[in-house]
Protein backbone atom coordinates (compact mmCIF):
# COMPACT_ATOMS: atom_id res chain seq x y z
CA UNK A 1 0.00 0.00 0.00
CA UNK A 2 1.13 3.55 -0.74
CA UNK A 3 -0.03 5.90 2.01
CA UNK A 4 -1.43 9.26 1.01
CA UNK A 5 0.44 12.37 2.16
CA UNK A 6 -2.76 14.35 1.65
CA UNK A 7 -6.32 12.95 2.06
CA UNK A 8 -7.11 13.44 -1.61
CA UNK A 9 -9.74 10.69 -1.82
CA UNK A 10 -11.60 12.04 1.20
CA UNK A 11 -11.62 15.47 -0.42
CA UNK A 12 -13.12 14.00 -3.60
CA UNK A 13 -15.83 12.23 -1.61
CA UNK A 14 -16.81 14.96 0.83
CA UNK A 15 -16.50 18.15 -1.21
CA UNK A 16 -19.68 17.18 -3.15
CA UNK A 17 -21.41 16.22 0.12
CA UNK A 18 -20.54 19.53 1.77
CA UNK A 19 -21.44 21.24 -1.49
CA UNK A 20 -24.90 19.63 -1.38
CA UNK A 21 -25.43 21.06 2.11
CA UNK A 22 -24.33 24.54 0.99
CA UNK A 23 -26.60 24.40 -2.07
CA UNK A 24 -29.49 23.38 0.19
CA UNK A 25 -28.91 26.54 2.26
CA UNK A 26 -29.25 28.90 -0.73
CA UNK A 27 -32.58 30.63 -1.09
CA UNK A 28 -34.97 28.76 -3.38
CA UNK A 29 -35.57 31.91 -5.44
CA UNK A 30 -31.90 32.25 -6.43
CA UNK A 31 -31.96 29.48 -9.01
CA UNK A 32 -29.08 30.78 -11.13
CA UNK A 33 -26.85 30.94 -8.06
CA UNK A 34 -27.81 27.34 -7.22
CA UNK A 35 -26.88 26.18 -10.73
CA UNK A 36 -23.63 28.17 -10.76
CA UNK A 37 -22.59 26.93 -7.31
CA UNK A 38 -23.23 23.31 -8.29
CA UNK A 39 -21.28 23.72 -11.53
CA UNK A 40 -18.38 25.30 -9.63
CA UNK A 41 -18.31 22.45 -7.08
CA UNK A 42 -18.40 19.71 -9.71
CA UNK A 43 -15.69 21.46 -11.75
CA UNK A 44 -13.46 21.70 -8.67
CA UNK A 45 -13.97 17.99 -7.92
CA UNK A 46 -13.20 17.10 -11.55
CA UNK A 47 -10.00 19.18 -11.57
CA UNK A 48 -8.89 17.56 -8.30
CA UNK A 49 -9.57 14.11 -9.76
CA UNK A 50 -7.27 14.93 -12.68
CA UNK A 51 -4.38 14.92 -10.21
CA UNK A 52 -5.05 11.19 -9.75
CA UNK A 53 -4.64 10.74 -13.48
CA UNK A 54 -1.36 12.67 -13.65
CA UNK A 55 0.29 11.38 -10.45
CA UNK A 56 -0.84 7.75 -10.54
CA UNK A 57 1.98 5.17 -10.58
CA UNK A 58 1.19 2.70 -13.37
CA UNK A 59 4.10 0.40 -12.52
CA UNK A 60 2.59 -1.05 -9.33
CA UNK A 61 -0.56 -2.99 -8.51
CA UNK A 62 -0.51 -1.75 -4.89
CA UNK A 63 -3.32 0.43 -3.62
CA UNK A 64 -2.39 4.10 -3.90
CA UNK A 65 -3.47 7.30 -2.10
CA UNK A 66 -4.37 5.05 0.85
CA UNK A 67 -6.11 6.51 3.91
CA UNK A 68 -6.65 4.28 6.95
CA UNK A 69 -8.27 5.41 10.20
CA UNK A 70 -9.86 3.39 12.98
CA UNK A 71 -13.57 4.12 12.89
CA UNK A 72 -15.37 1.54 15.07
CA UNK A 73 -12.49 -0.65 16.30
CA UNK A 74 -14.78 -2.74 18.51
CA UNK A 75 -16.34 -4.21 15.36
CA UNK A 76 -13.24 -4.08 13.16
CA UNK A 77 -14.62 -1.21 11.04
CA UNK A 78 -12.14 1.16 9.43
CA UNK A 79 -12.31 4.25 7.32
CA UNK A 80 -10.15 2.64 4.64
CA UNK A 81 -9.77 4.24 1.23
CA UNK A 82 -7.44 3.46 -1.67
CA UNK A 83 -7.44 3.10 -5.45
CA UNK A 84 -5.65 1.00 -8.04
CA UNK A 85 -5.45 1.06 -11.83
CA UNK A 86 -9.04 -0.11 -12.16
CA UNK A 87 -10.83 2.27 -9.80
CA UNK A 88 -8.93 5.41 -10.83
CA UNK A 89 -10.57 5.39 -14.27
CA UNK A 90 -14.07 5.16 -12.80
CA UNK A 91 -13.45 8.09 -10.47
CA UNK A 92 -12.44 10.24 -13.45
CA UNK A 93 -15.53 9.13 -15.37
CA UNK A 94 -17.77 9.92 -12.39
CA UNK A 95 -16.42 13.43 -11.88
CA UNK A 96 -16.57 14.29 -15.59
CA UNK A 97 -20.14 13.08 -16.08
CA UNK A 98 -21.23 14.96 -12.95
CA UNK A 99 -20.10 18.24 -14.54
CA UNK A 100 -21.93 17.44 -17.77
CA UNK A 101 -25.12 16.52 -15.89
CA UNK A 102 -25.16 20.01 -14.38
CA UNK A 103 -24.69 21.80 -17.69
CA UNK A 104 -27.25 19.72 -19.62
CA UNK A 105 -29.87 20.34 -16.90
CA UNK A 106 -29.33 24.11 -16.81
CA UNK A 107 -32.65 25.05 -18.42
CA UNK A 108 -34.54 21.74 -18.44
CA UNK A 109 -34.95 21.50 -14.65
CA UNK A 110 -37.34 24.22 -13.53
CA UNK A 111 -39.04 22.75 -10.44
CA UNK A 112 -37.38 22.09 -7.08
CA UNK A 113 -34.08 23.26 -8.56
CA UNK A 114 -32.27 23.33 -5.23
CA UNK A 115 -33.24 19.78 -4.34
CA UNK A 116 -32.28 18.50 -7.80
CA UNK A 117 -28.73 19.84 -7.73
CA UNK A 118 -28.23 18.82 -4.09
CA UNK A 119 -29.22 15.28 -5.08
CA UNK A 120 -26.72 15.30 -7.96
CA UNK A 121 -23.92 16.31 -5.61
CA UNK A 122 -24.83 13.62 -3.07
CA UNK A 123 -24.81 10.99 -5.79
CA UNK A 124 -21.38 12.15 -6.95
CA UNK A 125 -19.90 11.82 -3.45
CA UNK A 126 -21.41 8.35 -2.99
CA UNK A 127 -20.19 7.14 -6.40
CA UNK A 128 -16.61 8.17 -5.66
CA UNK A 129 -16.89 6.55 -2.23
CA UNK A 130 -17.86 3.21 -3.78
CA UNK A 131 -14.79 3.19 -6.04
CA UNK A 132 -12.44 4.15 -3.17
CA UNK A 133 -13.67 1.91 -0.34
CA UNK A 134 -11.46 -0.95 0.81
CA UNK A 135 -13.51 -1.70 3.92
CA UNK A 136 -16.63 -3.74 3.15
CA UNK A 137 -18.74 -1.95 5.76
CA UNK A 138 -17.74 1.44 4.34
CA UNK A 139 -18.34 0.16 0.82
CA UNK A 140 -21.85 -0.93 1.76
CA UNK A 141 -22.66 2.49 3.23
CA UNK A 142 -21.66 4.28 0.03
CA UNK A 143 -23.38 1.60 -2.10
CA UNK A 144 -26.68 2.19 -0.28
CA UNK A 145 -26.20 5.97 -0.03
CA UNK A 146 -26.72 6.27 -3.80
CA UNK A 147 -30.20 4.77 -3.59
CA UNK A 148 -32.05 7.69 -2.01
CA UNK A 149 -30.87 10.59 -4.24
CA UNK A 150 -31.24 8.46 -7.39
CA UNK A 151 -34.72 7.40 -6.25
CA UNK A 152 -35.56 11.10 -5.88
CA UNK A 153 -34.12 12.00 -9.29
CA UNK A 154 -36.37 9.45 -10.96
CA UNK A 155 -39.44 9.88 -8.72
CA UNK A 156 -39.54 13.68 -8.54
CA UNK A 157 -38.08 14.90 -11.84
CA UNK A 158 -38.91 11.92 -14.07
CA UNK A 159 -41.60 11.25 -16.68
CA UNK A 160 -45.29 10.30 -16.36
CA UNK A 161 -44.58 6.82 -14.92
CA UNK A 162 -41.78 8.03 -12.67
CA UNK A 163 -43.21 6.68 -9.39
CA UNK A 164 -43.50 3.14 -10.77
CA UNK A 165 -39.98 3.29 -12.24
CA UNK A 166 -38.49 4.74 -9.04
CA UNK A 167 -40.08 2.13 -6.77
CA UNK A 168 -39.05 -0.69 -9.10
CA UNK A 169 -35.45 0.59 -9.18
CA UNK A 170 -35.40 0.94 -5.39
CA UNK A 171 -36.84 -2.51 -4.65
CA UNK A 172 -34.62 -4.39 -7.11
CA UNK A 173 -31.50 -2.70 -5.80
CA UNK A 174 -32.48 -2.99 -2.14
CA UNK A 175 -33.24 -6.73 -2.25
CA UNK A 176 -29.91 -7.47 -3.94
CA UNK A 177 -28.06 -5.26 -1.48
CA UNK A 178 -29.60 -6.95 1.55
CA UNK A 179 -28.36 -10.34 0.39
CA UNK A 180 -24.91 -8.84 -0.11
CA UNK A 181 -25.08 -7.45 3.43
CA UNK A 182 -25.67 -10.97 4.73
CA UNK A 183 -22.60 -12.10 2.77
CA UNK A 184 -20.53 -9.26 4.26
CA UNK A 185 -21.58 -10.24 7.78
CA UNK A 186 -20.65 -13.89 7.12
CA UNK A 187 -17.24 -12.77 5.83
CA UNK A 188 -16.76 -10.72 8.99
CA UNK A 189 -17.57 -13.71 11.20
CA UNK A 190 -15.34 -16.23 9.41
CA UNK A 191 -12.58 -13.79 8.43
CA UNK A 192 -11.22 -12.95 11.86
CA UNK A 193 -13.59 -10.12 12.76
CA UNK A 194 -12.56 -7.59 10.12
CA UNK A 195 -14.12 -5.85 7.13
CA UNK A 196 -10.69 -5.04 5.67
CA UNK A 197 -10.76 -6.27 2.06
CA UNK A 198 -7.00 -6.79 1.83
CA UNK A 199 -6.97 -8.93 4.98
CA UNK A 200 -10.04 -10.92 3.93
CA UNK A 201 -8.31 -11.74 0.64
CA UNK A 202 -5.57 -13.57 2.55
CA UNK A 203 -7.98 -16.28 3.72
CA UNK A 204 -8.69 -19.40 1.67
CA UNK A 205 -12.35 -20.09 2.38
CA UNK A 206 -13.86 -23.58 1.87
CA UNK A 207 -15.42 -24.05 -1.54
CA UNK A 208 -19.02 -24.39 -0.30
CA UNK A 209 -18.67 -21.14 1.68
CA UNK A 210 -17.19 -19.39 -1.35
CA UNK A 211 -20.05 -20.59 -3.52
CA UNK A 212 -22.74 -19.31 -1.13
CA UNK A 213 -20.99 -15.97 -0.69
CA UNK A 214 -20.39 -15.63 -4.44
CA UNK A 215 -24.13 -15.85 -5.08
CA UNK A 216 -24.92 -13.52 -2.17
CA UNK A 217 -22.69 -10.85 -3.70
CA UNK A 218 -23.92 -11.79 -7.18
CA UNK A 219 -27.47 -10.69 -6.36
CA UNK A 220 -26.36 -7.12 -5.65
CA UNK A 221 -23.86 -6.85 -8.49
CA UNK A 222 -26.01 -8.59 -11.12
CA UNK A 223 -28.98 -6.31 -10.41
CA UNK A 224 -26.80 -3.23 -10.70
CA UNK A 225 -25.11 -4.32 -13.98
CA UNK A 226 -27.92 -5.37 -14.83
CA UNK A 227 -27.47 -8.96 -15.95
CA UNK A 228 -30.15 -11.14 -17.52
CA UNK A 229 -32.71 -11.93 -16.05
CA UNK A 230 -32.67 -9.20 -13.34
CA UNK A 231 -32.49 -6.36 -15.87
CA UNK A 232 -36.13 -5.32 -16.14
CA UNK A 233 -35.84 -2.29 -13.85
CA UNK A 234 -33.34 -0.58 -16.17
CA UNK A 235 -35.52 0.33 -19.21
CA UNK A 236 -38.21 1.81 -16.96
CA UNK A 237 -35.71 3.78 -14.88
CA UNK A 238 -33.92 5.13 -17.95
CA UNK A 239 -37.12 6.01 -19.78
CA UNK A 240 -38.64 7.93 -16.87
CA UNK A 241 -35.50 9.52 -15.42
CA UNK A 242 -34.53 13.08 -16.37
CA UNK A 243 -31.55 13.36 -18.72
CA UNK A 244 -29.05 13.77 -15.88
CA UNK A 245 -30.47 10.71 -14.12
CA UNK A 246 -30.16 8.60 -17.26
CA UNK A 247 -26.56 9.74 -17.76
CA UNK A 248 -25.61 8.87 -14.17
CA UNK A 249 -27.39 5.52 -14.38
CA UNK A 250 -25.83 4.51 -17.71
CA UNK A 251 -22.48 6.18 -17.21
CA UNK A 252 -21.59 5.12 -13.68
CA UNK A 253 -24.18 3.32 -11.56
CA UNK A 254 -24.54 0.21 -13.70
CA UNK A 255 -20.72 -0.03 -13.87
CA UNK A 256 -20.64 -0.56 -10.12
CA UNK A 257 -22.01 -4.08 -10.47
CA UNK A 258 -19.23 -5.14 -12.84
CA UNK A 259 -16.72 -3.27 -10.68
CA UNK A 260 -17.99 -5.24 -7.67
CA UNK A 261 -17.22 -8.52 -9.46
CA UNK A 262 -13.66 -7.31 -10.10
CA UNK A 263 -13.00 -5.82 -6.68
CA UNK A 264 -14.76 -8.33 -4.42
CA UNK A 265 -16.16 -11.49 -6.01
CA UNK A 266 -13.11 -12.63 -7.99
CA UNK A 267 -10.41 -11.88 -5.37
CA UNK A 268 -12.42 -13.14 -2.38
CA UNK A 269 -13.99 -16.22 -3.98
CA UNK A 270 -11.56 -17.50 -6.64
CA UNK A 271 -12.70 -21.15 -6.40
CA UNK A 272 -16.34 -20.20 -6.87
CA UNK A 273 -15.43 -17.77 -9.64
CA UNK A 274 -13.63 -20.47 -11.61
CA UNK A 275 -16.51 -22.93 -11.28
CA UNK A 276 -19.22 -20.34 -11.98
CA UNK A 277 -17.43 -18.64 -14.90
CA UNK A 278 -19.19 -20.77 -17.59
CA UNK A 279 -22.61 -19.91 -16.12
CA UNK A 280 -21.73 -16.21 -15.99
CA UNK A 281 -20.50 -16.26 -19.58
CA UNK A 282 -23.70 -17.96 -20.77
CA UNK A 283 -25.84 -15.35 -18.97
CA UNK A 284 -23.68 -12.65 -20.56
CA UNK A 285 -24.15 -14.00 -24.08
CA UNK A 286 -27.92 -14.27 -23.51
CA UNK A 287 -27.95 -10.61 -22.45
CA UNK A 288 -25.98 -9.60 -25.56
CA UNK A 289 -28.35 -11.28 -28.01
CA UNK A 290 -31.58 -10.73 -26.09
CA UNK A 291 -30.87 -7.03 -25.48
CA UNK A 292 -30.01 -6.54 -29.14
CA UNK A 293 -33.20 -8.15 -30.45
CA UNK A 294 -35.35 -6.18 -27.99
CA UNK A 295 -33.75 -2.96 -29.30
CA UNK A 296 -34.89 -3.79 -32.83
CA UNK A 297 -38.51 -3.49 -31.74
CA UNK A 298 -38.25 -0.20 -29.83
CA UNK A 299 -39.80 3.08 -30.98
CA UNK A 300 -38.83 5.21 -27.95
CA UNK A 301 -35.32 6.71 -28.20
CA UNK A 302 -34.46 6.38 -24.51
CA UNK A 303 -35.91 2.89 -24.22
CA UNK A 304 -33.84 1.71 -27.19
CA UNK A 305 -30.64 3.10 -25.69
CA UNK A 306 -31.59 1.61 -22.32
CA UNK A 307 -31.98 -1.89 -23.76
CA UNK A 308 -28.73 -1.43 -25.67
CA UNK A 309 -27.07 -1.07 -22.25
CA UNK A 310 -28.23 -4.58 -21.35
CA UNK A 311 -26.49 -5.86 -24.48
CA UNK A 312 -23.33 -3.79 -24.03
CA UNK A 313 -22.96 -4.72 -20.37
CA UNK A 314 -23.32 -8.34 -21.45
CA UNK A 315 -20.07 -7.84 -23.36
CA UNK A 316 -18.49 -6.43 -20.20
CA UNK A 317 -19.38 -9.40 -17.99
CA UNK A 318 -18.37 -11.80 -20.78
CA UNK A 319 -14.91 -10.23 -20.80
CA UNK A 320 -14.60 -10.28 -17.02
CA UNK A 321 -15.56 -13.94 -16.62
CA UNK A 322 -13.43 -15.06 -19.56
CA UNK A 323 -10.75 -14.79 -16.84
CA UNK A 324 -7.89 -13.90 -19.18
CA UNK A 325 -5.90 -10.74 -19.79
CA UNK A 326 -7.63 -9.66 -23.01
CA UNK A 327 -11.09 -10.28 -21.61
CA UNK A 328 -10.50 -8.46 -18.33
CA UNK A 329 -8.81 -5.46 -19.93
CA UNK A 330 -11.49 -5.31 -22.60
CA UNK A 331 -14.25 -5.55 -20.00
CA UNK A 332 -12.82 -2.71 -17.90
CA UNK A 333 -12.14 -0.50 -20.91
CA UNK A 334 -15.60 -1.22 -22.30
CA UNK A 335 -17.15 -0.09 -19.02
CA UNK A 336 -15.43 3.26 -19.49
CA UNK A 337 -16.37 3.32 -23.18
CA UNK A 338 -19.99 2.52 -22.44
CA UNK A 339 -20.14 5.27 -19.85
CA UNK A 340 -18.79 7.75 -22.39
CA UNK A 341 -20.85 6.68 -25.41
CA UNK A 342 -24.17 5.82 -23.77
CA UNK A 343 -23.90 8.85 -21.51
CA UNK A 344 -23.37 10.95 -24.65
CA UNK A 345 -26.35 9.34 -26.41
CA UNK A 346 -28.62 10.11 -23.46
CA UNK A 347 -27.31 13.69 -23.46
CA UNK A 348 -28.15 13.88 -27.17
CA UNK A 349 -31.66 12.61 -26.53
CA UNK A 350 -32.01 15.22 -23.79
CA UNK A 351 -31.01 17.97 -26.22
CA UNK A 352 -33.75 17.07 -28.69
CA UNK A 353 -36.33 16.23 -26.00
CA UNK A 354 -35.99 19.71 -24.50
CA UNK A 355 -37.06 21.11 -27.89
CA UNK A 356 -39.85 18.68 -28.82
CA UNK A 357 -40.95 16.92 -25.59
CA UNK A 358 -41.25 13.62 -27.40
CA UNK A 359 -39.01 10.58 -27.59
CA UNK A 360 -40.89 8.71 -30.30
CA UNK A 361 -38.76 8.14 -33.41
CA UNK A 362 -41.86 8.53 -35.60
CA UNK A 363 -42.11 12.19 -34.51
CA UNK A 364 -38.72 12.96 -36.04
CA UNK A 365 -37.16 12.70 -39.47
CA UNK A 366 -34.82 14.87 -41.52
CA UNK A 367 -32.85 16.25 -38.56
CA UNK A 368 -29.64 15.97 -40.62
CA UNK A 369 -30.92 18.94 -42.63
CA UNK A 370 -32.52 20.86 -39.76
CA UNK A 371 -29.78 20.37 -37.11
CA UNK A 372 -26.50 19.51 -38.91
CA UNK A 373 -24.18 20.07 -35.92
CA UNK A 374 -26.36 17.94 -33.68
CA UNK A 375 -26.53 15.27 -36.40
CA UNK A 376 -22.72 15.16 -36.65
CA UNK A 377 -22.32 14.63 -32.89
CA UNK A 378 -25.01 11.95 -32.84
CA UNK A 379 -23.40 10.18 -35.80
CA UNK A 380 -20.00 9.91 -34.07
CA UNK A 381 -21.58 8.49 -30.91
CA UNK A 382 -23.71 6.10 -32.98
CA UNK A 383 -20.61 4.77 -34.78
CA UNK A 384 -18.79 4.44 -31.45
CA UNK A 385 -21.72 2.44 -30.06
CA UNK A 386 -21.53 0.13 -33.07
CA UNK A 387 -17.79 -0.31 -32.53
CA UNK A 388 -16.39 1.31 -35.67
CA UNK A 389 -12.57 1.10 -35.86
CA UNK A 390 -11.06 4.42 -34.80
CA UNK A 391 -13.62 4.89 -32.03
CA UNK A 392 -13.39 3.76 -28.42
CA UNK A 393 -16.11 1.12 -28.85
CA UNK A 394 -14.01 -0.93 -31.24
CA UNK A 395 -11.04 -1.40 -28.89
CA UNK A 396 -13.09 -2.67 -25.96
CA UNK A 397 -15.27 -5.04 -27.98
CA UNK A 398 -12.28 -6.41 -29.89
CA UNK A 399 -10.42 -7.29 -26.67
CA UNK A 400 -13.56 -8.83 -25.17
CA UNK A 401 -14.16 -11.01 -28.23
CA UNK A 402 -10.53 -12.15 -28.23
CA UNK A 403 -10.86 -13.06 -24.56
CA UNK A 404 -14.25 -14.69 -25.14
CA UNK A 405 -12.97 -16.81 -28.05
CA UNK A 406 -9.99 -17.88 -25.93
CA UNK A 407 -12.27 -19.03 -23.12
CA UNK A 408 -15.04 -20.54 -25.28
CA UNK A 409 -15.22 -20.50 -29.06
CA UNK A 410 -18.99 -21.21 -29.30
CA UNK A 411 -19.83 -18.41 -26.86
CA UNK A 412 -17.39 -16.10 -28.65
CA UNK A 413 -19.14 -16.74 -31.97
CA UNK A 414 -22.59 -16.07 -30.50
CA UNK A 415 -21.35 -12.90 -28.80
CA UNK A 416 -19.94 -11.65 -32.11
CA UNK A 417 -23.46 -11.70 -33.58
CA UNK A 418 -24.36 -9.06 -31.00
CA UNK A 419 -22.17 -6.57 -32.88
CA UNK A 420 -24.16 -7.18 -36.07
CA UNK A 421 -27.46 -6.76 -34.21
CA UNK A 422 -26.11 -3.61 -32.55
CA UNK A 423 -25.22 -2.11 -35.91
CA UNK A 424 -28.74 -2.90 -37.16
CA UNK A 425 -30.66 -1.16 -34.38
CA UNK A 426 -28.36 1.87 -34.10
CA UNK A 427 -28.36 2.52 -37.84
CA UNK A 428 -32.13 2.04 -37.87
CA UNK A 429 -32.42 4.68 -35.14
CA UNK A 430 -30.18 7.11 -37.01
CA UNK A 431 -32.01 6.62 -40.29
CA UNK A 432 -35.47 7.22 -38.80
CA UNK A 433 -34.43 10.31 -36.84
CA UNK A 434 -31.97 12.05 -39.14
CA UNK A 435 -32.75 10.92 -42.68
CA UNK A 436 -36.06 10.09 -44.40
CA UNK A 437 -38.48 12.96 -45.10
CA UNK A 438 -38.36 15.94 -42.73
CA UNK A 439 -41.25 15.88 -40.25
CA UNK A 440 -43.20 19.15 -39.98
CA UNK A 441 -42.94 18.93 -36.18
CA UNK A 442 -39.15 19.40 -36.30
CA UNK A 443 -38.78 21.56 -39.40
CA UNK A 444 -38.12 24.77 -37.45
CA UNK A 445 -35.92 23.48 -34.65
CA UNK A 446 -32.77 25.38 -33.72
CA UNK A 447 -29.42 23.60 -33.80
CA UNK A 448 -27.29 23.06 -30.71
CA UNK A 449 -26.17 26.13 -28.77
CA UNK A 450 -22.71 26.69 -27.27
CA UNK A 451 -23.68 25.21 -23.88
CA UNK A 452 -24.85 21.97 -25.48
CA UNK A 453 -21.81 21.75 -27.76
CA UNK A 454 -19.44 22.26 -24.81
CA UNK A 455 -21.35 19.57 -22.88
CA UNK A 456 -20.86 16.95 -25.61
CA UNK A 457 -17.38 17.98 -26.78
CA UNK A 458 -15.37 16.31 -23.94
CA UNK A 459 -17.09 12.98 -24.66
CA UNK A 460 -16.43 13.33 -28.39
CA UNK A 461 -12.73 13.91 -27.65
CA UNK A 462 -12.62 10.81 -25.42
CA UNK A 463 -14.32 8.67 -28.09
CA UNK A 464 -11.56 9.52 -30.57
CA UNK A 465 -8.69 9.59 -28.05
CA UNK A 466 -9.38 6.06 -26.74
CA UNK A 467 -10.12 4.84 -30.26
CA UNK A 468 -6.80 6.07 -31.63
CA UNK A 469 -4.55 5.65 -28.56
CA UNK A 470 -6.15 3.16 -26.14
CA UNK A 471 -2.88 2.46 -24.33
CA UNK A 472 -3.23 5.79 -22.55
CA UNK A 473 -6.01 4.09 -20.57
CA UNK A 474 -5.05 0.42 -20.81
CA UNK A 475 -1.72 1.30 -19.23
CA UNK A 476 -3.45 2.19 -15.97
CA UNK A 477 -5.01 -1.24 -15.54
CA UNK A 478 -2.15 -3.54 -16.65
CA UNK A 479 -0.71 -4.29 -13.22
CA UNK A 480 -4.07 -4.47 -11.47
CA UNK A 481 -5.41 -6.94 -14.05
CA UNK A 482 -2.29 -9.08 -13.57
CA UNK A 483 -3.01 -9.08 -9.83
CA UNK A 484 -6.58 -10.29 -10.37
CA UNK A 485 -5.46 -13.05 -12.74
CA UNK A 486 -2.65 -14.17 -10.44
CA UNK A 487 -5.26 -14.70 -7.75
CA UNK A 488 -7.14 -17.03 -10.13
CA UNK A 489 -3.95 -18.73 -11.38
CA UNK A 490 -2.78 -19.45 -7.83
CA UNK A 491 -6.10 -21.09 -7.14
CA UNK A 492 -5.88 -23.18 -10.31
CA UNK A 493 -2.37 -24.31 -9.34
CA UNK A 494 -3.61 -25.31 -5.88
CA UNK A 495 -6.45 -27.33 -7.40
CA UNK A 496 -4.04 -29.05 -9.83
CA UNK A 497 -1.65 -29.89 -6.96
CA UNK A 498 -4.47 -31.43 -4.90
CA UNK A 499 -5.64 -33.48 -7.88
CA UNK A 500 -2.09 -34.79 -8.45
CA UNK A 501 -1.75 -35.75 -4.78
CA UNK A 502 -5.08 -37.61 -4.91
CA UNK A 503 -3.97 -39.46 -8.03
CA UNK A 504 -0.73 -40.42 -6.27
CA UNK A 505 -2.66 -41.80 -3.31
CA UNK A 506 -4.72 -43.94 -5.65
Amino acid sequence: MIQAKFPLLSVLIFVPVVGAILVALISRQRENLIRSATLFITLIVFLISLSLFTSFDKTTRSMQFVEVYEWVPTFGIKYFLGIDGISVLFILLSTLLSVLCVTISWFSITKKVKEFYASLLLIEGAMIGVFCSLDLFLFYIFWEAMLIPMYLLIGVWGGPNRIYAAIKFFLYTLVGSLLMLIGIIVLFLIGGGTFDLLKLMQYNYPYHIQLLLFWAFFTAFAVKVPMFPVHTWLPDAHTEAPTAGSVILAGVLIKMGAYGFLRFSIPLFPDATISMAPVMMILSVIAIVYGGFICLGQTDLKRLIAYSSVSHMGFVTLGIFALNTQGLQGGILQMINHGIVTGALFLCVGVIYDRTHTREMADYGGLATVMPVYSAFFMVFTLASIGLPGTNGFVGEFLILVGGFTASKPLGVIAATGIIIGAAYMLMLYQKVFFVETNEKVANLKDMDKREILTLLPLLILVLWIGVYPNAFLGFMDESVKGVLERIDMQNQSVDLIEKLLEGLK
